[in-house]
């Protein structure tokens, strides 16, 4: 009964949402990768929203039910079978009796996210919504969910669709420093636009830097580079590369629409990191926690314990847990993370039973054993990571969402 609830509501969705962008043509800015995708949508709505009105989907909100909800609602929160009969039967009312009123009132550009879980994911949202701009994050040698295919390659074509789809007149904006993004450029017939670090790069992002107050981190500055220009950029309360990788995507769409780079620098001073990502909480016994326990694919595990040691401590802590989806990468993947952590932290934690493989890699590279902590479950851990963590500790918190890890970070947050 469920599932055939399901497959109703998907339709009527599909069907909404696809009548939705017939009828009020509002432009679409699509993002997908295997990591980084809804800092990047926020970087983009954050700087369009100056300038635009806009509609960006809430949380991660870019599957086969999320992305035509945020198409047809301006709902922020999902809920059960009575939202849904309201969400649905409002937004029909809308499109069949308001439809000249709301005209007005729908957002001039639509930021989405597209999502990959399997095969074919990706060609579904695009038959309900194609992007006029396309966003490729990352993709890295390990993706998040490489378990559903056949290998990194297919995930990097099914990934590359949101840029084929694209119009002549369209643009696609891809991560300059990733090899596999890059490598997908020919798959396209619209403008190419690039983001990175490096040289080459047509949005360049240079002279970062961590900001702190004494043992304090506060923020990351850097510089974003087009066309001969640059602006100071500073993000207050956000840390690691991947943030600037963000705001140099957004940069790009923002340049696309015509505004230049003082107004895409001013914007982005509204930026904010989103829960889960990379936020710097209050920890409990004057600690200080990196919450980064949303999600985690080996590229965004070893950029996280990059930003670690970047950061200010008298002690790194590292509560690591399982990367699940990888499927035959298992192995290789979480030793590698244990081989970098064994170089990163000082005090490690691990998590779940692909995590051990951390602490025993991490174990072998140096690593002394009484500074690793070894559980099964997340509510195993939390009482002994209380006792063990001390005042002036930074704690990163990082693993797949099905590790529960926000449990943690509710354990030893301040308030």
């Amino acid at each position: 009964m469920k599932s055939l609830l399901n497959k109703i509501l998907k339709f009527k969705l599909k069907k909404l949402a696809e009548l939705t962008i017939w009828r009020f043509r509002p432009g679409i800015i699509g993002i997908t990768g295997s990591v980084g995708k809804t800092s990047t949508k926020m970087a983009v709505a954050t700087i369009l929203s100056s300038e635009r009105d806009i509609r960006f989907s809430s949380g991660n909100y870019n599957n086969e039910i999320g992305l035509p909800f945020t198409i047809v609602s301006a709902e922020s929160k999902i809920g059960g079978i009575f939202f849904w009969l309201k969400t649905l039967s409002l937004a029909a009312f809308n499109f069949i009796v308001l439809k000249k009123w709301m005209r007005h009132r729908y957002p001039e550009l639509l930021v989405l996210e597209y999502a990959a879980d399997k095969p074919g994911d990706i060609k579904y949202l695009l038959s309900i919504a194609r992007p006029n701009i396309s966003v490729v994050t990352a993709i890295g040698d390990v993706p998040v969910h490489v378990e559903f295919f056949s290998g990194p390659e297919e995930v990097a074509r099914e990934k590359a669709r949101l840029i084929e789809y694209l119009p002549a007149a369209g643009f696609a904006v891809l991560n300059y420093d990733d090899e596999t993004v890059m490598s997908l450029k020919d798959r396209t017939r619209a403008h190419i636009m690039t983001f990175g670090f490096s040289k080459g790069a047509d949005v360049r992002v240079s002279n970062f830097e961590t900001r702190s107050e004494g043992e304090r981190p506060i923020g990351i500055s850097f510089k974003l580079e087009y066309g001969g220009s640059f602006v100071p950029v500073r993000l207050e309360g956000v840390f690691g590369k991947a943030q600037a990788y963000a705001a140099a995507s957004g940069a790009c769409v923002g340049l696309i629409f015509g505004m230049n780079l003082v107004k895409i620098s001013e914007a982005l001073k509204n930026y904010k990191p989103v829960s889960g990502r990379m936020e710097l909480l209050a920890g409990v016994k004057y600690t200080q926690i990196l919450d980064d326990s949303y999600n985690a694919s080996p590229l965004s595990m070893h950029a996280a314990l990059d930003t670690l040691v970047d950061l200010p401590a008298s002690r790194r802590v590292a509560i690591l847990g399982d990367m699940t989806e990888i499927g035959k990468y298992t192995l290789e993947a979480h030793e590698k993370i244990g081989r970098i952590a064994s170089n990163s932290v000082d005090v490690l934690v691990t998590i779940g039973l692909r995590a051990k493989f951390i602490a025993e890699a991490a174990r072998k590279n140096g690593l002394r054993k009484n500074n690793i902590y070894v559980f099964d479950r997340v509510e195993d851990a939390l009482k002994p990571v209380q006792n063990l963590i001390r005042k002036g500790d930074l704690i990163l918190i990082k693993a797949s969402h099905s590790m529960q890890l926000e449990k943690m970070v509710e354990e030893i947050k301040a308030f």
